[in-house]
């Protein structure tokens, strides 16, 4: 009697663990398995498709991405004329580091975290050096056959200003601007606010030019592919490129699989959308680049993954911004969140957001419990 008992139990316990995977897997998209096979489709959206497959430009540290597999790659960086210089700035949350070489973060340390492995420091994410490679990038590349344009290797002017975030002040400036090249001018502002994790970055593209331009802005974030530091052989969680869309939901992609794909494979994730965003997903915290001032702005982009380097890996988002007339300015407005994975902070900035909280080996469960 016993026996039957402990079997009925086996295969109640065995069925909800089941049901636990099958209904997790329709929240994040994917088919249920009692549901027929749908036939295949496309992987894109349906979004208009971004002019041109250009590729961007390398950087000095990491290569970087090729969005489309038939772009070749540019040959190595040059040497820069000029040192770069590193502006560092502090709010109550973080301590952050930007080069005035593409004006992009490079460095990110957390105030109120400290490391999980020597507390006698603080959590630092985003690196550059000699153990890490971890930054955000933006910039413009032409459309094809144009001239090229201010992009992270461009050596950009600081504009002087505060560089700590005082008391009874609520946000910090740091704004760069390039010079001109190919007729074209980029201004990048960040705007760091007092208690917030989000960082908005404000791209002003101005045609100094005499005939008009059709740029396109690349976002991207760019990480090496070692795990991190410590973590557990027997609680593993995902650490890599994430890409969410409506139609597609939240998929993640394994440096492994960017390693193994080859120049003619498709993706495995959306390509082209008019929503969404892209992730670097590391334990207990996350990056994202996403689109608008305060919320999704519906429009056109591009998502990319791509090996850009020995060990080294980026994820992206390319957006065409039009033509840009002679004398005008074109400004895209983005956010980038460096930040603790808070399931509530994260879906109260963007659709789907939340998900790039990993609970290893143990999600089936634990999601469904936290919820």
């Amino acid at each position: 009697m016993n026996d039957m008992r402990r079997t009925l139990l086996w295969v109640v316990f065995s069925m909800s663990l089941f049901l636990l995977w099958d209904g997790w897997n329709k929240h994040n998209g994917k088919a249920s398995f009692f549901s027929p096979t749908p036939a295949a489709k496309p992987v894109s959206s349906g979004a208009a498709p971004v002019s041109g497959t250009p590729s961007l430009p390398a950087p000095s540290v990491p290569s970087t991405a090729t969005p489309s597999a038939t772009a070749s790659l540019p040959g190595p960086a040059p040497v820069v004329a000029t040192r770069s210089e590193k502006v560092t700035i502090a709010t109550d949350l973080v301590k952050a580091t930007l080069d005035t070489q593409g004006g992009d973060l490079t460095r990110l340390e957390f105030l109120k975290q400290v490391d999980q492995f020597d507390h006698s420091k603080n959590m630092v994410l985003f690196d550059q050096s000699a153990d890490r490679l971890y930054t955000a990038q933006t910039g413009l590349i032409p459309t094809p056959g144009g001239a090229a344009l201010p992009n992270h290797l461009t050596l950009m002017q600081l504009v002087p200003g505060e560089r700590t975030l005082k008391d009874g002040v609520n946000e910090l400036l740091v704004k760069f601007e390039s010079p001109d090249i190919g007729g074209v001018k980029l201004v990048k502002t960040y705007t760091f606010r007092r208690g917030d994790y989000v960082v908005s970055v404000r791209h002003d593209v101005v045609n100094t030019g005499s005939v008009p331009v059709s740029p396109q802005l690349y976002l991207q974030l760019v990480r090496d592919g070692n795990a991190p530091a410590g973590e557990s052989s027997f609680y593993f969680t995902f650490t890599g490129p994430a890409v969410y869309t409506d139609a597609a939901k939240f998929g993640k992609i394994d440096f492994k699989a960017i390693e193994k794909r080859k120049p003619d494979d498709k993706a495995d994730h959306d390509i082209t959308a008019d929503n969404g965003w892209v992730a670097m997903v590391q334990h207990y915290f996350a990056s994202a680049w996403l689109l608008g001032a305060s919320a999704d702005e519906k429009r056109p982009r591009e998502f990319f993954t791509k090996k850009v380097g020995n060990n080294e890996y980026s994820v992206g988002m390319l957006v065409p911004l039009g033509p840009v007339e002679a004398g005008a300015t074109r400004t895209l407005e983005s956010r980038l969140f460096v930040g603790p994975q808070e399931e509530d902070k994260l879906s109260a900035l963007a659709p789907g957001l939340e998900l790039v909280k990993d609970y290893g080996w143990f999600t089936i469960l634990a999601k469904p419990l936290f919820w």
